[in-house]
């Protein structure tokens, strides 16, 4: 399993589209920085398919006001759940 990094929200950026395509059946994707806005209802749509393997970083969402507002589909994890999760990857893969 890899884990995948975006960092640019899907509304302003394509990389999102790179990052799908780079992605394998087990791959996971971390949301942080600006990127945390595709874990909005509104944008999360990019991320059609990633139910179960789509995480955005708490303090990224908490320093936008974006706490608490998240799809239900994304889970949020802290700076501890960002380690445990690249842990448990064979690699990480940041798109910038």
């Amino acid at each position: 399993m890899l884990l995948h990094i975006v960092n640019r929200s899907p509304a302003t950026s394509q990389v999102y589209r790179q990052a799908l395509e780079g992605m394998g059946q087990d791959d996971r994707l971390l949301l942080i920085e600006d990127g945390v806005q595709g874990a909005l209802p509104q944008l999360v749509r990019y991320y059609d398919g990633l139910q179960g393997r789509l995480f955005a970083l708490k303090e990224d969402l908490a320093s936008r006001g974006l706490l608490g507002r998240c799809d239900g589909e994304v889970q949020v994890v802290d700076v501890d759940g960002f380690v445990a999760l690249t842990e448990e990857a064979e690699r990480t893969v940041s798109w910038y």
